[in-house]
């Protein structure tokens, strides 16, 4: 599954998605799915958080699937689907240790029944997540826990899960280097197609850029300035109350970006250059031997964190470029 959130469901990114081969689709917000439908993405598309209640009419009519882990939700989503005269996949999450959500192995077990003598619904599947909330490592074990729980449920109510959903790209080193998938035949990808990572330890994935996706920034101000703040200091507008490092007179820009735009913590300047910090709407970069020109840009490397934000907030102009990059090669171009 190709996740699509962190670029506010894109419909081409979801396009170039589908086109590149990924063969359904996933968010966490219903707007996104409903632009994708909007602009014609052909896609199964999967709502993978938790349905409101209030939204549960909207959900049948846009989504194919959803995952679950509340009766009282799942009763909505039937009474939703009977009015709309539709049949809603369900996916039941399972709890496996990063306590985000997830219904444990035994209400598991107490569910299923309910959930069958429901009406126009269809259990689809079962499935966790894993390493988002606590970075709880989806490992051998906790997978073999989610297929035996797969079996168990098979087992007992006579049935046949579709989707064992093992979690998302933090499964990627188990699924490319472990020893048996199991009954996992179902991960859930956004930030390893996007930036090219795998979500543990962040090191570049084989074959995939890091680059893909950057920031870029105009100058708004060039000065010389002291590395030291004078004056009695208290807490920032942030709440934050910074340590200067005495460095004497040094070259430093503001950029036209700031914490309403993104996540300044999750930026990664070009070599040479260090974000001393941010407000709102400004950003300070410790330029070390070098003048910026006023108007000059900086392209920044960014982080899931900052990703995320920056494709949210409003005043971050996104450009897609479909030209592709034929005849490069990927590599690893993020500075730290």
């Amino acid at each position: 599954m190709g996740v699509t959130k962190a670029m506010l469901g894109s419909p081409a990114v979801a396009g170039e998605m589908v086109l590149a081969g990924v063969g359904e689709l996933g968010d966490s917000r219903l707007e996104n799915i409903e632009t994708m439908r909007a602009e014609g993405v052909e896609a199964p598309m999967m709502l993978i958080r938790s349905p409101m209640i209030s939204q549960v009419e909207r959900v049948v009519e846009n989504v194919d699937l959803s995952f679950n882990t509340e009766i009282e939700v799942i009763r909505a989503l039937s009474r939703a689907a009977q009015r709309l005269g539709e049949t809603h996949g369900i996916v039941l999450m399972v709890e496996l240790g990063d306590l985000r959500e997830g219904l444990s192995p035994r209400e598991v077990h107490e569910i299923v029944p309910l959930l069958l003598d429901l009406p126009n619904l269809a259990l689809k599947g079962i499935g966790t997540n894993l390493a988002c909330l606590n970075g709880v490592v989806p490992d051998v074990q906790k997978m073999s826990e989610l297929s035996m729980l797969a079996d168990s449920v098979e087992t007992e109510f006579h049935l046949a899960l579709e989707i064992v959903s093992g979690g998302n790209s933090a499964n990627l080193s188990w699924a490319l280097h472990g020893p048996n998938p199991g009954r996992v035949n179902q991960l859930r990808l956004g930030e390893s197609i996007l930036l090219g990572r795998e979500t543990l330890d962040r090191q570049p994935i084989e074959g995939l850029f890091t680059d893909a996706i950057t920031l870029v920034a105009e100058v708004i101000e060039s000065k010389v300035k002291p590395s030291e703040p004078w004056g009695e200091v208290a807490q920032t507008a942030f709440g934050d109350k910074p340590v200067a490092e005495r460095l004497g007179n040094t070259p430093r820009a503001i950029f036209a970006l700031g914490r309403q735009d993104t996540d300044p913590l999750g930026l990664s300047p070009p070599l040479g250059f260090s974000i001393l910090g941010a407000s709102s709407d400004h950003l300070i970069v410790d330029c070390g031997h070098r003048i910026l020109p006023v108007g000059s840009e900086m392209v920044f490397q960014l982080n899931y964190s900052a990703l995320v934000r920056g494709m949210t907030s409003p005043f971050v102009l996104k450009v897609m470029n479909r030209q592709g990059r034929e005849g490069a090669e990927p590599t690893d171009r993020s500075t730290s």
